[in-house]
């Protein structure tokens, strides 16, 4: 199975919550494919505690970074235009985030289900 792993899940695995370690921990049991964009790169970087953050550096390694392109940025924006008309706002990060999983096949792993479900991507929470 293929993921793009939301800032949150790599956030909550770096401070040890157990649940978001465990998934972590299962994705590489299972042999599925973690993925990461460069919005969720910037979330996690701006909280490390350093610039030089070794846990941080150590976790996004072996990760896949993968660049979505104009039909990812021009389906986050459908669909932030679409919560707007609901009178939802789909934040600009998670758009792209969720535009980027579907555009590759993929579920975005993470715990923030209220509002990656403003989109059709899959999800998957821990």
């Amino acid at each position: 199975m293929r993921y793009i792993l939301d800032s949150a899940l790599l956030i909550d695995h770096l401070r040890g919550v157990a649940a978001a370690s465990a998934r972590m921990r299962r994705l590489w049991e299972e042999g599925d494919e973690g993925m990461v964009t460069e919005v969720v790169t910037c979330e996690v970087w701006a909280g490390a505690r350093d610039p030089d953050d070794r846990d941080l550096i150590a976790l996004l390694e072996p990760l896949e970074f993968v660049v979505p392109g104009p039909y990812a940025s021009m389906m986050a924006g459908r669909w932030r235009a679409d919560a707007r008309a609901l009178g939802r706002t789909l934040s600009l990060a998670d758009a792209l985030i969720a535009a980027s999983a579907e555009g590759l096949g993929a579920a975005v792993l993470t715990r923030n289900v209220r509002d990656f479900s403003l989109t059709p991507v899959r999800l998957e929470t821990y």
